[in-house]
């Protein structure tokens, strides 16, 4: 057990030589932050309780079973933007399993029809508008208009006074940009209308790269090229394949699936010591003089003298309402139900991979109901060596945060109803015929909030947020809504966050 060598300073801080026992820690949260938390804490010698409401582990980083494979029900792959990942899967063993996605890359699917994705884009938005797959989506009206994004004053968007994704894109580049390719883009990774989101919350680094070299353009291709070195995967080679790299393939997976990362980690956990509880609901917690915190649970009550809170944001704001008052005001909307519908079907006809990688759908596509369809068999060989030939592995999202009245989309609900408006969406999207009887298996997931809403604003909030946690000894808080969306994000700042010495801090009592 980890905290038998106070020593031990990987991941985590050394353990004072003042301690006259183990600092008891308490994670409540098991998706990957509370995951990584709880590995940090136990890596610089604390005890460490972790508790999850659900029956399983890993949060959105999850998997089932689908016609006789495992594969994951939510996150597929991470972002090759920093070394967050990599060095983690070093320490666990699976650095030898990173893969890259087939570079064909990714479509989308346009009123107009379906067009490839550029090369080279963050959030959709193109480093070179006069790109011959960017100037076929947007026309030579909207190329030309997207090319003023060069002459424009630098400082154009750059100021406080400009946060929205689409404001910014709308100036730079122009509205054929923002609606033929940012808002497909946007719609499929963050499930929102960018209207709403923040760009330094959903592109950090970009505005200000924007000031260096001069535009849009220009900051999109340096942020292209920062994430380009990639880690090494299985074979040896880069995750990255530099300007040239199709879109979709700025990212790597697991061999075998993402849901390999939280298994290891559990197994990780449990060696240390760490102890784990499930179907264990946080209910309430506390501070007081001898324990420093106690969590009140549905199992019981839990004393700690460290609480880290990694749920999501509206769930942390009213855990924590009783000892830190002030968040109630600063409390994030819910994200998106999104509704994941995963199809294995026998059509021969799909080894063409017509569409690549998958296809994303912009809003104004009124005979889709899907905003994403991912060929998971076509995106990763190693799967498509799992799988009789003719086989292939469907992924299709449903849910958007839109700005309407009700905060999301309609769209499908019940199981009979997506399976249904996924069959019709994937023949749609792929021009292929699918009936029922083409399907071998599928199943529904659903993750509420699973995709946290990085509002215009959230920056800011984010800031006071965890400024008013950090004024509570021995209180942390990790998670998505803070970090921002992605595993990468999440990895680094949970890390970050928990690398520290571990003390015994025991607060009085407010």
């Amino acid at each position: 057990m980890s905290q038998s060598h106070p020593e031990s300073v990987s991941g985590g801080g050394r353990a004072t030589e003042a301690t006259k026992g183990p600092v008891r820690a308490v994670v409540v949260g098991g998706g990957v932050s509370g995951l990584l938390a709880a590995y940090e804490l136990a890596a610089g010698g604390a005890a460490v309780t972790l508790l999850e409401a659900r029956a399983s582990l890993g949060g959105s980083v999850g998997s089932h079973r689908v016609g006789e494979l495992t594969l994951d029900s939510g996150a597929e792959s991470f972002a090759t933007r920093s070394d967050a990942i990599p060095d983690l899967l070093e320490e666990l063993g699976l650095a030898g399993d990173i893969v890259l996605p087939n570079p064909a890359g990714a479509w989308v699917r346009l009123p107009q029809g379906p067009r490839e994705l550029p090369r080279t884009g963050v959030l959709g938005i193109p480093a070179d508008p006069w790109d011959a797959e960017v100037r076929r989506t947007l026309g030579w009206s909207g190329s030309l208009r997207a090319s003023l994004d060069r002459v424009l004053p630098a400082s154009l968007g750059a100021g406080p006074d400009v946060s929205s994704v689409a404001r910014l894109v709308r100036l730079r580049q122009g509205r054929r940009v923002l609606k033929r390719l940012v808002e497909p883009v946007v719609g499929g990774v963050h499930a929102a209308d960018p209207g709403l989101l923040d760009v330094d919350m959903v592109a950090p680094g970009l505005r200000r790269r924007m000031a260096e070299h001069g535009s849009l353009g220009a900051a999109v291709l340096a942020q292209r090229q920062a994430a380009s070195k990639g880690p090494t995967t299985a074979n040896g080679s880069s995750a990255a394949h530099g300007g040239a790299r199709r879109a979709g393939s700025a990212v790597a997976g697991i061999r075998g699936g993402m849901h390999r990362l939280v298994e290891r980690l559990e197994e990780r956990l449990r060696e240390m010591g760490v102890r784990i509880l499930t179907e264990t609901s946080a209910q309430a917690v506390e501070r007081s003089t001898v324990s420093g915190w106690t969590v009140r649970t549905s199992a019981g009550d839990f004393d700690g003298d460290r609480l880290v809170v990694a749920l999501d944001g509206p769930a942390a704001v009213e855990l924590l309402a009783s000892v830190v008052p002030a968040l109630e005001e600063h409390r994030p909307q819910p994200g998106a139900e999104i509704k994941l519908v995963t199809l294995v079907v026998n059509r021969p006809e799909l080894d063409a991979q017509p569409r690549g990688t998958g296809i994303l759908v912009a809003p104004q596509v009124e005979e889709v109901q899907a905003k994403a369809l991912t060929h998971a068999t076509a995106k990763w060989p190693w799967l498509a060596d799992r799988v009789a030939p003719g086989v292939h592995v469907l992924r299709l999202s449903y849910g958007r945060q839109d700005g309407s009245p009700a905060g999301l989309s309609s769209g499908p609900e019940n199981d009979d109803e997506l399976f249904a408006a996924a069959l019709a969406d994937a023949g749609e999207l792929l021009s292929v015929s699918l009936t029922a009887s083409d399907v071998l298996d599928h199943d529904v997931v659903r993750w509420s909030g699973a995709l946290p809403f990085a509002a215009v604003g959230h920056k800011q909030r984010v800031e006071t947020i965890r400024r008013l946690c950090s004024e509570v000894p021995g209180l942390d808080v990790v998670g998505a809504w803070l970090s921002g969306t992605g595993l990468a994000a999440v990895v680094a700042d949970t890390r970050s966050r928990l690398s520290r010495p571990v003390t015994q801090e025991t607060p009085e009592p407010t």
